[in-house]
């Protein structure tokens, strides 16, 4: 992922030199597809490679100057004897996560899975000679998991890439760019061939490159033609190009701009927040800055009352052992989403926007009010609400909640409701009838 040596590369605006998948229509798998990503909701971010050995974030290798011929050594060390393919898609699923994203290569150039493309992978690299991608893709299929597939079109360390290089009329100088785009295309073609079906292809680092003609017509084309039902989401932070089926949001609700990096306003696609357990991507040791398990289901549910689902993220350990902090949070958040799942998977975006105090979502005619943050004196007012209430329940404990409506609006009042540690969810039903609303000023009239 990327640190704030490139921020400002990533607001400045669009990169034109980038080619959209031209007259792209979505396959009827692919429109199937985005509907049941919309439905899953929640899924497992999993960043892992040989930077995990140094502890120190994936970003180790640039942050801390390591030459790529010292850093590539590392692959030497690398032996994940605790890796367990089924024991990590149980943890997501314990978790209530419906998909998992995991990297296929990210910037340090190393594949983490068996490819003909380069030796610098897994399989040939390391001591271990085992391909961890094919046995989770395995496993996901047998547990009815969704994989995708993070893939970095930034390179550190290929000459053909030729990082830090001025780009001339589209291309690095002194790079052989067109065998680099060769080689991606050789890897996206197996990860698209040998893996069984595979929900997307997860694309990070064209920030790096504002003005690099990517060639992304023919790289979205081909991953449409190799499995048409696969989603295509770029990390790119603008407006989302034709030929990209889901729009994903780093580190900040949709609609947010809070590291400058998310400008490209909010699309009618499919939308994704990612997002870290702590402050690090790949697995840090320094790093104890967790966030609790009410930030994270705050997270998650202010994600489904925008429409968006939430990618939370894991870095495991070199040897593949997942940290007990992490394993401790997914319980908590497995064990919220047991009781409050029905709020969350299969919903839209619910009668009203997000408000301070929370959000709203819906599924097969109710309506789920998620108040996370409880209103001064119990009393929860929605103003100009013109549908009328049929019922309003606690969602918890299946009672009803005390409520009026007024024209002005909607009082709930949950001073009987139990207070929840992260979120009291109201069930609504509207009866299908529309309140007129009077003018403002009859309001105050009223109110005097």
């Amino acid at each position: 992922m990327k640190r704030i040596l490139f921020m400002l590369i990533a607001c400045t605006g669009l990169f034109t030199a980038a080619r959209a998948q031209q007259d792209y229509h979505p396959s009827a798998e692919n429109l199937q597809a985005r509907q049941d990503f919309q439905d899953r909701k929640f899924g497992m971010f999993i960043h892992w490679g040989i930077y995990s050995i140094l502890g120190s974030g994936e970003w180790v290798m640039h942050n801390q100057d390591i030459p790529y011929a010292d850093y590539s050594r590392l692959a030497s060390c690398f032996y994940p004897s605790a890796f367990d393919a089924k024991a990590w898609v149980a943890l997501a699923k314990s978790a209530g996560m419906k998909y998992i994203t995991i990297t296929s290569r990210h910037h340090d150039g190393f594949s983490m899975f068996d490819t003909r493309a380069s030796d610098y992978n897994i399989v040939k690299a390391t001591p271990w000679h085992k391909d961890p991608l094919k046995m989770l893709a395995d496993e996901c299929h047998r547990q009815g998991i969704k994989l995708f597939f993070y893939y970095s079109l930034l390179d550190w360390g290929r000459p053909d890439y030729a990082f830090g290089k001025p780009i001339v009329d589209g291309k690095p100088q002194g790079a052989d760019w067109d065998h680099y785009i060769a080689f991606m295309k050789q890897q996206l073609t197996e990860l698209l061939t040998n893996y069984g079906p595979v929900a997307g292809i997860w694309f990070d680092g064209e920030w790096e490159r504002k003005d690099a003609d990517w060639h992304l017509d023919e790289i979205y084309a081909l991953i449409h033609k190799l499995q048409p039902a696969a989603m295509i989401g770029n990390n790119h932070h603008h407006a989302p190009r034709s030929g990209e089926d889901f729009q994903m949001f780093e580190k900040d609700l949709p609609g947010n701009n809070s590291h400058g990096w998310n400008s490209g306003g909010v699309s009618a696609l499919p939308l994704e927040t990612c997002e870290t357990m702590n402050g690090a991507w790949g697995f840090n040791i320094h790093d104890d800055n967790y966030k609790t398990v009410r930030q994270l289901v705050h997270y998650l549910v202010g994600d489904a009352g925008r429409n968006a689902n939430f990618l939370l993220n894991i870095g495991p350990m070199s040897s593949g052992a997942i940290q007990p902090e992490f394993r401790d949070t997914l319980k908590a958040l497995g064990e919220w989403m047991q009781q409050y799942g029905e709020t969350v998977y299969g919903t839209r975006a619910g009668f009203l926007s997000p408000q301070p105090w929370g959000v709203t979502t819906q599924k097969n005619g109710k309506q789920f009010i998620h108040v996370l943050e409880y209103p001064d004196g119990g009393i929860l007012f929605i103003p100009a609400v013109r549908q009328e209430i049929a019922s309003a329940v606690d969602f918890a404990t299946g009672k009803p909640v005390k409520y009026k409506q007024m024209p002005e609006g909607v009082f709930f009042y949950l001073q009987d409701v139990p207070r929840a540690a992260y979120d009291n969810v109201i069930t609504v039903t509207l009866s299908g009838k529309t309140l007129k609303v009077p003018p403002r000023s009859k309001w105050i009239m009223n109110e005097k």
